[in-house]
């Protein structure tokens, strides 16, 4: 279907880009129940909606005329969530009016203020911005929207999530009540629904969906992977597919920093985005994945609003999106105007859950499967080097002379393997993939007490991952059978460096990408740690951890053989004495000559308290007796100035003699 008939220029721009055919929400807002009215339209990233509504307000802003007059005040106001998705629509809308002598001007954070005010204060037809540099205009007075006809507040869903509640209620609040309204957002959540009440008149509502929730153009593919193979996973996807540009979302700026690093060192072109970049470097980062400089983006998700590149074909979530609308949102970076996109979810066994929860919430079904293997890749490139444009381009005079001395100096298959090489070299290498480890439904074990070997090593039961249990008495171990072969492996971190089950148990199944059932007993001891890995998953784990890791630097090797338990002379350190040697050095001290108490019968630790006489008096200064219990029982200068008396007869001292007392005068 053709585009309806509109303002000549217009018509004229959208030829000239090869507009033929008109999208679903570019039909809806030029129908005529929808002409001068209030819309509130439901509709995807990349559906067109830019040219939509550009198309929807220009009967409202040329008002039957062919051309803009001189710029003065704005016609329109345009407000977008980011600064990349305002510098695109003012784009869009430039060479959209630009046989219709418009003036575009964009008020974006993280430009020159000053120079967006001399170009305010020069004339503009529409004004494009962010919502607070906005708000800061206005309230400086520096943007006259006395004359205006239309404000368009696009992605308005993502404003209210950015926090920009605020400031489009101050805009609709500011601007004059005769304006025209258009809100356009991806979703109808309840605060889109309440600002829509409040702020628009009568508005007609219009939700464009494709046959597959608004992503018939998106292929969704979700991708098992091992616990901490997320790195070598995108590497294989983005080698996989080889699309032209790539966006790879992560959840934060340190995750985007190291994913962009891994990918460079590897060989990929790529840029970061985050918003910790200047608008410099955001600006000379996009323009070098407009211009083909670099052909991946590691992105959060702020940052990547408002991206529109013409070969974006795929889409990688490195990190699950919080929630299904920014879900859509990412994947709505490719499937764009007509084109087909791929849009593939990295999913670990502990994440396996959360995803099908975002695909059921937004309607999605995606096709499930495991990382592409090296081999595949290698196979791939085979073909795709038979099909390389360097086999059809034109061979000139020049090319054919330089072909005839390579084959008097060298043989054909000389030459063809040179080419694969030279054609191999300038690929990043496919990395091994881990198989996807699946939650197997194995019971979790009992969780015992009794989870310490004898000989001071900690033994901790497979899947636990609690700190290690208090020593029991008789220091037995606990044996943990894994009911299955094991490998054991030793890690260079003991007690003494403050080792504990729980936190090691997650160090381990990170380094080696292996989940907790994997795990037999792990055995602390003062300098090492001694742990059980399952047969099944020791090979993997074993290569596993032979890569450097950006988190710790503990060193693990596998042991040759099962660990034997340590020889009873080698007891556990202990700075206190041991129990056994308190009671001597009890009663030593009990019968060593004390001034302060020399007249005093020699009694046993064991006995009771209550058998001392209570005329038995302690030293002036009031100090109790050493290794004693409740003295003030017996103790004559306590300040209750009463002696508790004694059921037991009075004690003697040796040879008859009553013990000497010391008599209040």
């Amino acid at each position: 279907m053709p585009f309806p008939a509109t303002n000549p220029p217009l018509a004229r721009a959208l030829a000239e880009r090869n507009y033929e055919h008109p999208t679903p929400v570019q039909l809806a807002v030029l129908a005529d129940e929808a002409v001068d009215r209030d819309l509130l339209v439901s509709a995807q990233t990349g559906s067109g909606k830019t040219v939509a509504y550009g198309l929807a307000i220009a009967t409202n802003l040329l008002d039957g005329a062919e051309r803009f007059e001189r710029a003065a005040a704005p016609l329109a106001l345009i407000v977008a969530p980011t600064r990349e998705l305002a510098l695109q629509v003012q784009r869009e809308l430039a060479w959209l009016y630009q046989h219709a002598n418009a003036r575009v001007v964009s008020c974006v954070g993280g430009m020159d203020p000053r120079r967006e005010q001399r170009e305010l204060e020069a004339g503009a037809h529409i004004v494009v911005g962010t919502p607070g540099r906005l708000c800061d205009h206005l309230r400086r007075g520096r943007l006259d929207i006395s004359e205006l006809k239309a404000v368009v507040l696009d992605e308005a869903d993502e404003m209210l999530n950015l926090g920009f509640r605020e400031d489009m209620e101050f805009i609709l609040e500011t601007t004059p009540e005769t304006r025209r309204t258009l809100l356009f957002s991806a979703t109808f959540p309840r605060g889109i629904v309440a600002l829509a009440k409040q702020y628009q008149d009568d508005a007609f509502r219009i939700e464009v969906e494709g046959d597959e929730g608004g992503h018939a153009d998106i292929e969704y593919r979700a991708i098992r992977i091992a616990p901490g193979d997320a790195e070598h996973a995108v590497v294989n996807v983005l080698r996989f597919y080889e699309s032209p540009s790539a966006i790879v979302f992560c959840n934060t700026r340190e995750a985007v920093r190291h994913l962009q690093a891994a990918l460079l060192e590897r060989g990929f072109s790529v840029v970061a985005l985050s918003g910790e970049l200047t608008q410099n470097e955001r600006t000379t980062a996009l323009q070098s994945l407009r211009d083909g400089r670099s052909r991946v983006c590691v992105a959060t998700d702020v940052a990547a609003r408002g991206i529109d590149l013409a070969n974006l074909d795929l889409v990688i979530h490195a990190e699950l999106p919080n929630d299904p609308e920014v879900m859509q949102h990412r994947s709505g970076r490719t499937g764009r105007a007509g084109r087909k996109g791929v849009s593939v979810l990295l999913v670990p066994p502990a994440r396996r859950r959360r995803a099908e929860t975002l695909l059921n919430l937004a309607g999605i079904e995606a096709v499930w499967g495991v990382a592409p293997q090296a081999e595949e890749i290698r196979k791939l490139d085979q073909e795709r080097m038979l099909h390389d444009q360097v086999f059809t381009e034109e061979t000139t005079a020049e090319d054919l002379a330089l072909a005839q001395a390579l084959l008097a100096e060298r043989s054909p298959e000389d030459i063809a393997a040179a080419l694969a090489r030279l054609y191999r070299a300038r690929l990043p290498s496919p990395e091994d993939i881990l198989d996807a480890v699946e939650d197997r439904g194995r019971a979790r074990p009992e969780r015992g007490r009794d989870a310490v070997a004898r000989g001071g090593r900690d033994t901790v039961a497979r899947g636990e991952d609690r700190a290690p249990a208090p020593r029991t008495k008789g220091g037995k171990p606990s044996r943990h059978g894994m009911g299955e072969p094991s490998v054991w492996f030793r890690a260079a971190i003991g007690r003494r460096k403050k080792a504990e089950a729980r936190w090691l148990l997650p160090m381990i199944c990170r380094r080696g990408g292996i989940d907790k059932q994997d795990i037999g007993a792990i055995k602390i001891s003062d300098t090492t740690t001694e742990f059980e890995i399952a047969a099944r998953v020791a090979d993997a784990f074993a290569a596993n951890i032979r890569r450097p890791d950006k988190e710790d630097t503990i060193r693990i090797e596998p042991l040759a053989a099962v660990p034997t338990e340590p020889a009873a002379s080698e007891p556990r350190p202990d700075k206190r004495p041991p129990r056994r040697d308190a009671e001597p050095r009890q009663r030593a001290e009990e019968s060593a000559y004390h001034p302060l108490h020399r007249d005093e019968p020699r009694r046993d630790k064991e006995a009771p308290l209550r058998s001392r006489p209570h005329r038995d008096a302690p030293s002036k200064s009031g100090h109790a007796q050493p290794f004693t219990k409740k003295k003030q029982h017996g103790d004559k200068s306590s300040r209750g100035g009463q002696a508790f008396p004694s059921h037991s007869p009075r004690s003697k001292a040796p040879g008859g003699k009553k013990p000497k007392t010391k008599r209040r005068g």
